[in-house]
């Protein structure tokens, strides 16, 4: 792990000692997290995805313990709101942005997507139409995500597919873990969230396993560059499916959704007794 710059004389490496100076700070701390493959173990079906329970009581003790929990995914806000519900003080960000809920609030859909409902609508009944069996076809009205983890072998053709798709209606493209996803043609993906998110922070942890959340990496470390007293702690949770890549792109790399649990765990009585020294290990860590 690299030594990070904590913005007042002192580099850190040592996850505790990070936990440390985030405790120091913590009313000014915001802690983003990704879902599936982070949260929440990847599966074959995605409506069948579940958060890591260990992840979910963890999350629950930091709420009140720092500024704000911020889930940015590639979700619906109104799924993660049926998986995080009960976390009422947290804010949620779906479809890379396109929608979000502040504090348990009303969905806010970003207007310049609005129009574009109808065509994602006609590209998922065309998607299921045309696309070989085995593709999950998932539309999530702002966005169409092509999924082929059930047919690995037909990943070329599926991509094929949705990019001649995109270029014929005029929308995005986002590659992610075995899966094609179309969007309206409008500005918003997870890095310019944070980077609108950190403005008024003095530090920030992202948890990421997909080369989406390279950029929500990037935003922190552009923050860092330009405001001194700002830390940002980058952690990839690592997959055989995105490699090296988002690892390489990271400060501190977990193993698993269940191994974040762990870590968020002690990370909520770090930062509940900051003054008690580094969370002492137990025979479950």
């Amino acid at each position: 792990m690299p030594l990070i710059n904590i913005g007042d004389g002192r580099h850190l490496r040592d996850p505790d000692d990070l936990w440390q100076a985030t405790a120091e700070r913590a009313d000014q701390c915001v802690l983003f997290f990704d879902f599936d493959g982070t949260l929440a173990p990847v599966q074959e079906d995605p409506t069948a995805v579940r958060p890591d329970p260990a992840a979910i009581a963890a999350l629950a003790a930091l709420t009140p313990l720092v500024k704000r929990i911020v889930i940015v995914s590639a979700r619906p806000v109104e799924f993660l709101r049926e998986h995080f519900g009960d976390l009422t003080r947290i804010d949620l960000y779906g479809l890379y942005g396109l929608e979000h809920s502040h504090l348990g609030g009303a969905t806010i859909t970003e207007p310049a997507a609005e129009p574009w409902v109808p065509t994602m609508a006609e590209l998922a009944e065309q998607a299921t139409a045309e696309l070989p069996s085995g593709t999950l076809v998932e539309f999530k009205r702002l966005s169409v995500a092509l999924h082929y983890r059930a047919v690995p072998h037909l990943a070329a053709q599926v991509e094929a597919w949705g990019r001649a798709a995109a270029e014929r209606l005029g929308l995005r493209v986002q590659i992610g873990r075995m899966v094609i996803e179309l969007k309206p043609p409008v500005d918003g993906d997870k890095g310019m969230v944070i980077a609108e998110a950190v403005r008024s922070t003095g530090c920030a942890w992202y948890f990421g396993d997909d080369v989406s959340d390279i950029k929500a990496f990037a935003a922190l470390r552009e923050r860092a560059a330009v405001a001194p007293d700002f830390f940002g702690v980058c952690v990839a949770v690592a997959n055989p499916e995105t490699g090296d890549e988002v690892s390489a792109a990271a400060d501190l790399t977990l193993d698993s959704p269940e191994a974040l649990g762990v870590f968020l765990t002690r990370a909520a009585r770090r930062l509940a007794a900051p003054a008690a020294g580094p969370a002492a290990a137990t025979p479950n860590d």
